[in-house]
């Protein structure tokens, strides 16, 4: 298939920010008396939240204060702004899109503000997606509600049908198939089972998916 548009995750597709941020979740949860490891961080919580990690601790009884997710946002730009790498092969795939005339854009679960900590330490890749840095802050409901990767293709001026979206969980690939679009799930981590059971085509190199994208 030949994509019309390619939507991209940012978070462990375009930036390595994951391992990062889970390490700050677990930590802070911990500090709270919810004792747990970086492997059940990113299973329970890829692809959501900052607010809906709070919502499934408090759930099993942790105590939280208030302002519990502005403390991990703020600890979480600055572990961030120490340093976040980008995908191997990211740029290389965005100079194939480049080359094919296919417009792409990111549709992020995170805010903006986090946004511009990771994707502004590399200038020449935010520069190019300058204009096209969705948020859920931009829409009604985050994934894994269609509303975000829609509001992204009405952006681009293509057709939800002729999308094409890279992610690398299971809420945004539902979020993918809410919205009527093709799902390609980036399995760099582990068997790719969660992104499997969603129906994604999956892939394990962002250098071999040019060629799954028929460039």
């Amino acid at each position: 298939m030949r994509p019309e548009a390619v939507l991209f995750d940012c978070d462990g597709v375009i930036v390595d920010s994951e391992p990062i941020t889970d390490r700050v979740i677990a930590a802070s949860l911990a500090r709270h008396g919810f004792e747990i490891t970086l492997a059940e961080v990113s299973t329970l919580f890829l692809g959501g939240t900052i607010s809906g990690v709070a919502e499934t601790a408090r759930a099993r009884g942790t105590i939280l204060p208030d302002d519990w997710v502005a403390q991990v946002y703020s600890e979480t730009f600055t572990r961030l702004a120490e340093g976040t790498p980008l995908v191997p092969g990211i740029e290389a795939v965005l100079d194939r899109l480049d080359v094919a005339r296919i417009p792409y854009a990111v549709g992020s679960n995170g805010p903006h503000a986090k946004m511009q900590v990771t994707l502004g330490q590399h200038p020449a890749l935010h520069s190019r997606l300058t204009g096209r840095i969705f948020s859920r802050e931009d829409v009604a409901r985050p994934k894994p509600a269609p509303d975000l990767y829609l509001h992204a293709a009405r952006s681009l001026g293509v057709r939800p049908e002729n999308c094409v979206v890279i992610e690398d969980s299971a809420t945004g690939i539902r979020s993918a198939n809410a919205a009527g679009m093709t799902a390609f799930g980036y399995a760099h981590t582990g068997d790719g089972t969660l992104l499997k059971a969603e129906g994604a085509r999956l892939f394990r190199r962002m250098c071999d998916l040019p060629a799954l994208l028929g460039l």
